[in-house]
């Protein structure tokens, strides 16, 4: 029987980026958040391939509720929820969760159960067949403890998540960019 791990977070307002005021994000951020290609592909572009996965955890588990939503699956489903933070030139620059039903987790996509330390974008964008929702995006705080503590700062992050589907089986990405991501970019306000 596989461990069944549980997360419960306050709810967070993922809307579509349009329905954010034009200086929300700021446009620094704006940009990578808007972004509809592999944000593996531009991490390490920007960290000149000084780039790596950090697993924080893998675990079959029960997505949050909002997270069941989005991906039309029941509350009581179980789903390989995995945490990364995506480093550039040695800091955290992302931080990733992941959220794969385990009705997703067959066939060809099987071998997903066990990722490691390889980037899941590079896998998703390698596929013909991908389909993609539109990105939606959230300011997150610490009150959401969605971002390990020792990653999150003391202002809001912001991130983006949609919905990957191969061959009709979905899968949801949430990307938050953590500090030092932010101040790295030109021009940055939080």
């Amino acid at each position: 029987m596989p461990h069944v791990a549980s997360r419960s977070t306050p709810r967070l307002w993922w809307r579509p980026i349009n329905r954010w005021h034009r200086s929300q994000p700021a446009p620094s951020v704006r940009q990578w958040l808007a972004h509809p290609g592999s944000l593996t592909a531009r991490l390490i572009a920007k960290s000149a391939g000084q780039f790596q996965v950090e697993v924080v955890r893998q675990v079959i588990g029960r997505p949050d509720l909002n997270e069941c939503q989005a991906l039309e699956i029941p509350p009581t489903s179980l789903a390989l929820i995995r945490e990364v933070i995506l480093k550039g030139n040695g800091q955290p620059w992302v931080f990733a969760r992941s959220v794969l039903p385990l009705t997703s987790l067959t066939g060809e996509l099987r071998h997903l159960r066990k990722q490691t330390n390889r980037p899941l974008g590079a896998f998703l964008f390698s596929q013909p067949h991908l389909v993609r929702s539109p990105i939606a995006i959230a300011a997150i705080n610490r009150d959401h403890a969605y971002v390990p503590a020792h990653l999150a700062g003391e202002k809001p992050l912001w991130g983006r998540r949609s919905i990957f589907s191969l061959r009709d089986k979905p899968l949801l990405v949430s990307e938050v960019f953590l500090p030092d991501f932010v101040a790295s970019l030109p021009q940055a306000k939080a």
